[in-house]
């Protein structure tokens, strides 16, 4: 049986601050050896050349290891998976989940959240955006559920992921070993590498069969409805966090999922806060949320026709501003007008994560009793 999970987000003041990381070690909240996954935002262009995400990164394990016991080989296994690029109302922050002491926390037999990882075996250039991704992305999950306890793919809500995108270097790697690519443009390959991703996730979850080569990025009615994918340039591998709910483990904490159908869907954002758990007005408020929500977390995509909510939009079109950038602010603002907290997770290059021009939405909640942990904002 895995152990309870504690989770909190902090804030991230600047761009190589983890003071907040340092300050629930500080208190007694967590304990630096009992964290398994730290999952966030920076501040930086959300490219491949975001180099916010190295910074943070750095600072953040660099508390590991002088908070606790660990070697900073030792913490670079810890998976801490970055998103970058807080566009519009997106505060940079970041969630993290520790394990603590099955006798110090609340005893239930009612599902609460658990946490497993894994790593894929390593990823070459030429397996990005192929079936020989799907296929080691699909085995970790795997492994990181059996991690987590949970043996139904159903009890699995939310599943983040970090994989590599293609560099000018790792093409050329390939060419020299006579291997080809699936894209030479490197920015490209980072909507490649998550969608290829997810349909890992997706296969590993029963949610698809294996798809064909031919199906990535084609074939948009394949995809995860709990898959969400980053990818950067600091590793080589699949690094996994699968995050669901199972019996017995005890904890205050739950986690839930659905999806948004577009880039206003808030009730998709409303759905994954019910099915975490709490009990809502049927026209709920950020008031009702009562410092209950944790966090949430979502993938945004644009639309491949070009509409959102039924209206034509000019984002494919703009040749000034990518939209990635415009996809994410917009979903930021809707998501923070839900919550009530900017601090939110939303990532964007969501192909084959959830249907086209919408994407997943996971929210882990505080059910526990006494003071909830979640954010309160100020209400003047």
């Amino acid at each position: 049986m895995p152990e309870p999970i504690e989770v909190r987000k902090v804030a991230i003041k600047h761009v190589s601050d983890a003071s907040g990381f340092a300050a629930l070690i500080d208190d007694g909240v967590i304990e630096a050896d009992r964290v398994v996954a730290v999952i966030g935002k920076t501040e930086g262009n959300g490219g491949v050349n975001d180099y916010t995400r190295i910074i943070a990164d750095r600072a953040f394990r660099e508390v590991l290891v002088a908070k606790g016991s660990r070697s900073a080989e030792e913490a670079k296994q810890v998976p801490i998976v970055w998103s970058g690029g807080t566009d519009g109302v997106i505060s940079p922050h970041a969630t993290i989940f520790a394990t603590v002491s099955s006798d110090t926390a609340e005893q239930t037999d009612e599902p609460r959240l658990t946490v497993g990882f894994a790593m894929s075996e390593r990823l070459y250039p030429e397996d990005i955006g192929r079936t020989a991704m799907v296929s080691k992305v699909a085995t970790a999950v795997g492994a990181a559920m059996k991690q987590a306890g949970i043996d139904d793919p159903a009890d699995v809500h939310y599943v983040q992921t970090k994989t590599p995108l293609l560099t000018i270097h790792t093409i050329r790697d390939a060419k020299a070993r006579g291997k080809t690519v699936w894209t030479e443009e490197t920015h490209q390959s980072m909507d490649l590498s998550n969608g290829c991703t997810a349909l890992g996730i997706a296969v590993a979850l029963g949610e698809i069969e294996m798809p064909s080569d031919a199906d990535v990025m084609h074939n948009r009615e394949l995809y995860s409805a709990v898959a969400s994918c980053s990818s950067g340039v600091e590793l080589d591998q699949a690094q996994v966090v699968v995050v669901g709910n199972t019996r017995g483990v005890g904890g205050r904490y739950r986690v839930g999922h659905s999806v948004m159908r577009d880039a206003l869907d808030q009730d998709g954002i409303w759905t994954a806060i019910r099915e975490a758990g709490l009990d809502l007005p049927e026209r709920p408020h950020w008031t009702d949320l009562n410092a209950r929500l944790v966090n949430v977390f979502l993938k945004c995509e644009v639309s491949q026709d070009g509409n959102v909510h039924g209206r034509r939009n000019a984002m494919l079109d703009d040749s000034d501003v990518h939209w990635h950038r415009q996809i994410k602010s917009c979903v930021g603002g809707v998501t923070a007008a839900v919550t009530g907290d900017p601090a939110v997770f939303v990532s964007v290059s969501a192909a084959h994560q959830g249907p086209d021009g919408g994407g997943p939405v996971a929210a882990i909640v505080d059910l526990g009793s006494g003071e909830p942990t979640g954010y309160r904002p100020p209400t003047s």
